[in-house]
């Protein structure tokens, strides 16, 4: 294919996508910040990465590829060193005779192709594909592979390993980790499980809350790998026999990863969990939490009272430190002293201080939490609400004048007050402090790259009419490089949000059961957790079997 040298601006003036003044805007933007144009224009909101795709395309005739449908030889990815494919955002896909076919994110940039040629030997023939697939295909095809083969050919014994082979940055240990890490972060996984087995040690991702299989590695790998992590994060590499927890901090691309490590002694070697945080995408706010409007009303209203209770409920995994986050975020102003008692400090959130339990030392959520009161907050903020002391001294805390954030583990929004009552809160307690509970939940998102309508099961019109929703048509993901054939990209969250009005208090008060406080808070216009996730599949974000599978057996 000859490459037609033509601007990419011009291209996107010249199809209506953009207007003349954009791409100005744009290019002067472009000449402070070095930035590719087509990146500049798809940040600034200008553009989607599918119409950049469809212009190249359809006007200049480079094809689109999706890299999820080839399997390519490892030999063929050799061609390119993985340095230059990182750099370039490059992967070779296909080999015809002297041609090799490469998979571009800017296919336009000319340099790189140059570069290629000379560095190959081969004519290059560019196809464009998103930056997304690229990147995680980058990971996949490279990833550890280089340092595997390395480690396999230099591994010593266990009993020869000297520190240097698991402090070195350029040993094949420290770069098969960090690899393993970079490759997580690439994929947007949450967490990175090295489960050991009998016979291997296993390498699994957890991506938009489900866990995959990566990597199988061979078990004379583990004491390596398990001593390689702990080092990291400053665990006691000799102690096998009790689990332990620790931190990391790395940075991958200009990303800052905040990483919590957790070990713990199996049958088969120490299990690793590392559950990553990616500090560059900073905090969310409230409009951004994915609540429909009468939720976001009704807790905007609740975070803007003076003092009182808000406690967020939900499984591990649902999201309700993100919440928190977020409101004390609305919350921190200069006329506010807000203080935090968290295990672990997740955010690093400027102006409010934050204190990290440490039970080994005395230093419990309860303790934590009475020495903070001290301190002259407006409000304050608990983690966790574990036992009953917790319980106790945050109600009390928020009827002296401090407004109280916290979370608690209950299926929805009303239970949280019988647990209360079961934690041993005084019923009149409860409806004198509470303001309101957010309940809620994580749903997979459906790919916006692969998004597709379709006509509904009769099963699933079944389900939609039962609650008055309509049966036309919904929305599914076929499947795309982009989500890895899942159909799913990202979460959101689906809420169930209560306001303790008089009428609640008053039952509260008289110890009614939960099935009469549910029955009085529908009275008052509460939706109910599969009520919002309905209401999200009507708004094409998410699919029925998702909502079903997170809410059905709750």
């Amino acid at each position: 294919m000859a490459i037609i040298k033509k601007r990419l601006g011009d291209l996107l003036v010249e199809n209506g996508i953009i207007s003349q003044e954009q791409l100005l805007e744009a290019l002067g933007e472009q000449r402070k910040t070095k930035r590719k144009l087509g990146d500049l224009l798809i940040s600034q909101g200008y553009i989607t990465e599918q119409q950049l795709i469809e212009v190249l395309e359809f006007q200049l005739g480079i094809p689109h590829v999706s890299l999820f449908k080839y399997q390519i030889d490892p030999a063929i990815t050799q061609i390119i060193p993985e340095s230059m494919a990182k750099r370039y955002q490059v992967l070779p896909f296909m080999k015809e005779g002297g041609k090799l076919m490469v998979a571009m994110a800017d296919p336009l940039d000319y340099f790189a192709i140059e570069d290629l040629r000379m560095s190959t030997g081969f004519k290059i023939e560019p196809a464009i594909s998103t930056r997304d697939e690229l990147q995680r295909a980058i990971a996949r095809h490279y990833g550890m592979r280089d340092s595997m083969s390395q480690m396999m050919v230099e591994l010593p014994t266990q009993e020869e390993i000297e520190e240097t082979e698991i402090t070195d940055e350029d040993s094949p240990i420290v770069r098969l980790v960090n690899q393993m890490i970079q490759q997580a972060v690439a994929l947007r996984a949450s967490d990175i499980h090295v489960d050991p087995g009998e016979n291997n040690l296993t390498i699994r991702y957890r991506i938009d809350g489900a866990l995959r299989t990566e990597r199988v590695i061979p078990k004379q790998m583990q004491g390596f790998i398990t001593a390689r992590l702990k080092i990291m994060a400053k665990l006691n590499i000799a102690e096998r026999r009790l689990p332990q927890d620790g931190r990391i901090k790395m940075q991958f691309d200009y990303k800052m990863v905040d990483i919590r490590v957790s070990s713990l002694p199996t049958m088969h070697g120490e299990k690793i969990v590392l559950r990553l945080l990616d500090l560059s995408t900073g905090i969310k706010s409230v409009d951004s939490l994915g609540f429909s409007e009468p939720n976001h009303a009704a807790f905007r209203e609740m975070i803007a009272k003076p003092y009182g209770i808000l406690l967020i409920t939900g499984p591990t995994g649902s999201g309700k430190t993100t919440t928190l986050y977020s409101a004390l975020n609305q919350l921190n102003v200069e006329s506010s002293n807000i203080i935090t008692v968290e295990d672990p400090v997740e955010y690093q959130l400027e102006g409010v201080n934050q204190v990290h339990v440490n039970p080994a030392v005395g230093l419990t959520f309860a303790a934590g939490l009475r020495s903070i009161l001290r301190q002259d907050p407006n409000i304050v903020m608990v983690g966790e609400i574990r036992d009953t002391e917790t319980a106790e001294i945050a109600v009390r805390a928020s009827l002296t004048g401090h407004l109280v954030l916290s979370t608690l583990h209950t299926n929805d929004a009303v239970s949280t007050i019988s647990r209360l009552r079961d934690m041993g809160i005084e019923p009149y307690l409860t409806a004198s402090s509470l303001i309101g509970v957010v309940a809620q939940r994580l749903v997979r998102k459906i790919c916006n790259d692969c998004k597709e309508t379709y006509k509904p099961s009769e099963q699933e019109a079944i389900v939609l009419r039962k609650h008055g929703l309509p049966t036309e048509r919904l929305h599914r993901g076929r499947g795309c490089g982009s989500c890895n054939t899942t159909g799913y990209r990202g979460r959101i969250a689906i809420h169930e949000v209560l306001t303790i009005n008089d009428h609640l208090r008053e039952l509260i008060t008289n110890m009614a059961t939960v099935e009469e406080m549910k029955s009085a808070a529908r009275t008052s216009g509460l939706v109910q957790l599969m009520e919002d996730g309905f209401l999200k599949v009507t708004q094409g974000m998410t699919t029925l079997q998702e909502v079903l599978r997170e809410t059905v057996s709750h």
